[in-house]
């Protein structure tokens, strides 16, 4: 009896092994809205946009509800996206032109020291695809392709930069490094996206890969097909999200059709929060894009990974946007993964994967907005900076144009941001105090550079992407 209980052990070990080394390494297909609010999908409280292949996702995996982006614009956010870091430190809060994002033909972008998220998953053999918006330069040596993604299929910045008086070309569609189409029929994009994400699943489905789908909507002005037009009881925003939604529940269906669903990290998300208009929402949480309450940068986050996420789960610790590499990488390393330049990003891992007693490795989190440190973040506790003035104003006081006072918000109690506690939690405001001094000594303010920051280069005579005489169109 002792030998037939030790053998069926044996048995499902060996089995469990086996599973595990024909799985091989897991693929990652992450998901990337913009500018999609924290209270826009229904499985986060939205009565208006229904979600339900999003909602799957969190049925069968987990959703965070403290998931922050680094910052409440485009460009910085997805910086922090793909290297780990804040923005500040690698020199991409803003363009350094006066703009708060990059915008065509920019001098800067993402500096080519930096190791990207796409760089590092290619050094351990994947394969590696962007395909959407870019928003990290649009300059050849800045492109996609030069980051380490194999393939990139997408428009290089926002789908509003079409600006004539500014000097902005046509709303360029880039095949690799080749405009094919110019102006994009926008209408087409979360629909072509889609099927040059199932396209490139397909092709690399017995190797491990890595597909980025940073979807163009729901930032303004917003597009969507007919059928989902029709559809929609949110005008154009909530048409555009029920697309997404589409979207998702065909590139899932892809990956359980091709047999790989169940190694694969399918993780949603967005760059920042929504700007609260044309029928987005950020509730229950105060702020708007651009800004650093709440909603302007706490976002949406769902990941199913059927091998490794328990199914049904929520995750109320604090989480970021730089935390993704980091503990993507040390899965598919089997150890911790270190990078080698300073990085801002912690291992998440038991947090994701649900493990009874986890907390955040954050001891605090930073919300910046260009080289402006405005607040900062300790446990369940917000302190609002005493600020003379704000970057960008309009962010702050659309009304008056001035400063603000510094207030402590107690998040676990206050949602809206609105009851200043510092008077009765005088320890606590001086520890905050003293993380934020910490944070400007090494990621910069408005007045000194950090200790540590790397500058992208300038480029000197920058050129639009455009639609080349002779080039090949898409539907040539």
């Amino acid at each position: 009896m002792k030998f037939l209980f030790i053998s069926c052990i044996s048995f499902f070990v060996l089995a469990a092994i086996q599973r595990m080394a024909i799985a091989g390494p897991p693929n990652l297909v992450l998901i990337f809205c913009d500018d999609l609010g924290y209270g826009d999908l229904s499985c986060y409280g939205s009565n208006k946009n229904p979600t339900p292949a999003i909602d799957r996702l969190a049925k069968n995996g987990i959703r965070f509800t403290h998931f922050y982006s680094s910052s409440p614009v485009c460009t910085p956010s997805r910086a922090s996206l793909m290297t780990g870091c804040y923005a500040q430190r690698i020199g991409m809060a803003e363009d350094f032109t006066g703009h708060w994002v990059l915008i065509p033909r920019s001098r800067r972008g993402l500096a080519s020291q930096e190791i990207t998220f796409a760089e590092a998953l290619k050094g351990e053999g994947y394969a590696t695809a962007c395909i959407g918006k870019w928003h990290l330069g649009d300059q050849p040596e800045h492109l996609p392709t030069r980051h380490g993604f194999d393939r990139y299929f997408g428009i290089p910045y926002s789908n509003d930069m079409q600006n004539r008086g500014r000097g902005d070309p046509p709303l360029p569609l880039m095949d690799d490094e080749q405009v094919i189409e110019a102006p994009v029929d926008q209408k087409t994009l979360t629909n072509r996206y889609t099927e040059e994400v199932i396209k490139f699943i397909e092709t690399h489905k017995d190797r491990p890969f890595f597909v980025y789908l940073p979807h163009t909507f729901p930032h303004l002005p917003l597009f969507a097909t007919q059928p989902f037009v029709e559809k929609s009881e949110n005008g154009l925003y909530g048409a555009s999200v029920l697309e997404i939604d589409n979207s998702t529940d065909r590139i899932v269906k892809a990956l359980e059709r091709f047999g790989i669903a169940e190694n694969t990290l399918v993780i949603f998300t967005s760059d920042n929060g929504s700007n609260g208009r044309n029928g987005g929402s950020n509730a229950p949480l105060s702020g708007s894009k651009g800004g650093t309450m709440e909603g302007g940068m706490r976002v949406p986050f769902i990941a199913q990974w059927p091998e490794k996420i328990p199914p049904g789960k929520t995750c109320d610790s604090l989480a970021t946007m730089m935390d993704l590499m980091p503990t993507f990488l040390t899965q598919v390393r089997g150890t911790p993964w270190r990078s080698e330049l300073p990085i801002d990003g912690k291992d998440i891992g038991d947090l994701l994967f649900a493990v009874p007693g986890s907390k955040t490795p954050h001891e605090a989190f930073y919300y910046y907005r260009r080289n402006q440190l405005q607040a900062v973040r300790s446990g369940n506790w917000k302190l609002h900076l005493d600020l003379k003035e704000t970057y960008p104003r309009w962010s702050d006081n659309r009304l008056t144009g001035e400063g603000r006072s510094g207030k402590l918000i107690n998040l676990a109690q206050d949602t809206q941001e609105a009851v200043d506690v510092a008077g009765e939690y005088p320890k606590v405001m001086d520890r905050l105090l003293k993380l934020a001094r910490e944070a400007e000594k090494s990621l910069g303010a408005p007045q000194m550079p950090g200790e540590d920051q790397r500058k992208p280069k300038d480029i000197e005579k920058p050129v639009p992407q455009t639609l080349r005489r002779g080039a090949p169109r898409l539907n040539e």
